[in-house]
């Protein structure tokens, strides 16, 4: 059986880690949305970040270009040296510019920085064809003309960003298009400036540029450049909304997504560009898997504490109620009965008071019971033992009375001369001598062996001895009954003088029961009368043996 120490040691540290694992639950459940959204919403205010300076960057281009448009040199097509001093002049102070030209109504470079293309028709090139409308930026793409004539320190594929306007004179007529292409590097060192924070604070993010015609990349790690991807969020930015979700990459792994769309800057219309900053799932919710380390050792630390708790209040609730087992345990084996004060809860104290109070009415009974058992086994007048104490003897010697050596004398007595004094000097004096003749046989009576009051003033004698000399014994007995009996008794300042007949009968293994003893000792007794009173008869079967 378990003990309350340890029962309530258990129940403490139960509760301990039940709250704790609830409470770890709660809290990592509630800091994993926290934390996700939190980070969500940084990842996505960061793509919009890029986004916003992409169509900044664009539309401050775009806007240089227009600016150049109205440069005097470019409205007289008639001198294109003029033109071509002017382009080498403006690369110096628009260092985003890697080429700029200007074409003619045909399609004819008459100039262009570094005189790159000069002379050559390019009206088929969407710079020009698109341009000559009135203005045209072109999304991403790698050189094709001016792979081979621009410096490419890399050695990596050339990329630009195009951007034209058509060229009007005074008049409004339009005489040309002024064109120019914009590396992509400049997106590069705008990620880098967007990025590097993030990196220097382990955040370890990941942006992404995607076109809008067919969901290639752009911009974005390592090996990724020109891949087409298509995620949910994505469509989402597509969609032109800006926010965050949780999605599996192509790589199968789960990222943290913040997106945004390009939507242009002010007259400039933009490009549609999405831009994707990512965060792998395990790295953005790392917070939440320190809260929960640091929630399971607060609940080993609660569960160790309540634990401890747990065996000091139960060890101070169990040592009053272990102090009155111990009481009860000694009283059980015979021990002293007294229930021990106690001290602490209410309840124990009103325990031991109740217990005491049992002890106390179970004394009483228990002495009440041995008052009623002794009188129920004693003769009321002489404190004799009675006839039920006679078969209570009887069964409880036979249980271990060994037949084969050892013998049972029954020695059955009536008094001589007693219905005289009782006739004549009445049943009061009768009775006190009754009482003191009953002292005296009781003195006479051998260990293991019992004087009974059988009625009136017949008493029977019965002594335990071995087999061998059992005659003898039991002879000295009746002879010293005898000579007891026969001394005068003081009753009442009378002096009184009775007799004795005896009669002796042996309990041995060929005896069928105790009842044929007795009565062989009674017609013993009746023999001892009939042969002139105050003497002793034994059944002549003794003398066989």
């Amino acid at each position: 059986m378990i003990k309350i120490r340890t029962f309530l040691a258990l129940i403490f540290v139960i509760f301990a880690v039940l709250i704790s694992a609830t409470l770890g639950a709660l809290i990592s459940q509630r800091s994993a949305k926290a934390i996700g959204q939190e980070i969500g919403t940084s990842l996505a205010g960061t793509a919009y970040q890029m986004s916003d300076k992409l169509d900044n960057f664009m539309w401050s281009r775009a806007s240089e270009v227009k600016l150049l448009t109205e440069l005097a040199p470019l409205k007289d097509t008639s001198n294109p040296q003029a033109i071509q001093v002017l382009l080498d002049q403006l690369q110096s102070s628009f260092p985003s510019f890697s080429w700029i030209g200007f074409m003619n109504t045909e399609g004819e470079v008459l100039a262009a920085t570094d005189g790159v293309l000069v002379g050559k028709n390019i009206a088929e090139r969407p710079v020009f064809a698109e341009g000559i409308k009135g203005f045209f930026t072109g999304d991403v793409h790698e050189a094709v003309l001016l792979a081979k004539l621009l410096p490419n320190p890399s050695g990596e594929p050339l990329q630009f960003v195009d951007v034209s306007y058509a060229v009007k004179n005074d008049k409004g007529e339009t005489i040309g298009v002024l064109a120019a292409h914009l590396s992509w590097e400049w997106a590069k060192e705008v990620e880098r400036t967007l990025i590097k924070p993030q990196i220097d604070h382990d955040q370890k993010f990941e942006l992404f540029v995607v076109s809008k015609s067919d969901n290639t990349v752009l911009l974005g790690p390592e090996g990724w450049a020109g891949r087409p991807i298509n995620l949910r969020s994505v469509s989402s930015a597509q969609q032109g909304s800006n926010s965050w979700v949780l999605e599996r990459w192509p790589d199968g792994k789960n990222y943290l997504t913040g997106y945004a769309f390009g939507d242009g800057y002010l007259d400039y219309p933009g490009l549609g560009w999405t831009v994707l900053v990512r965060q792998l799932e395990s790295v953005a919710f790392a917070p939440v898997d320190q809260i929960r380390q640091y929630i399971i050792a607060a609940a080993l630390l609660a569960a160790a504490l309540f634990a401890g708790i747990g065996l000091l209040t139960a060890e101070f609730i169990s040592r009053p109620i272990r102090k009155l087992t111990r009481a009860a345990d000694a009283i059980r084996q015979g021990g002293v009965p007294e229930i021990p004060e106690t001290k602490g809860f209410q309840d124990i104290r009103s325990l031991a008071r109740s217990l005491r109070s049992l002890l106390d009415s179970l004394l009483r009974t228990e002495h009440e019971l041995g008052h009623m058992e002794n009188a129920a086994l004693r003769d009321q007048l002489t404190q004799l033992p009675n006839r039920m104490a006679l078969e209570r003897y009887l069964e409880d010697t036979m249980e271990s009375f060994d037949s084969a050596s050892e013998t049972l004398a029954f020695m059955y007595l009536d008094l001589d001369g007693f219905k005289k004094i009782n006739d004549t000097l009445g049943h009061q004096v009768g009775d006190v001598l009754l009482k003191k003749v009953a002292q005296r046989l009781d003195n006479a009576t051998r260990a293991g062996g019992i004087t009974v009051r059988l009625g009136g003033d017949e008493f029977l004698l019965i002594t335990r001895s071995p087999l061998r000399g059992a005659y003898e014994e039991a002879e000295q007995l009746a002879q010293d009954v005898l000579k007891l009996i026969n001394n005068p008794f003081i009753v009442e300042m009378n002096q009184l003088s009775i007799g004795c007949s005896i009669g002796v009968a042996f309990y041995t293994r060929r005896n069928d029961s105790v009842t044929e003893v007795i009565q062989t000792a009674d017609e013993c007794l009746y023999l001892s009368k009939k042969a002139g009173k105050n003497r002793v008869t034994f059944h002549e079967d003794v003398t066989k043996r």
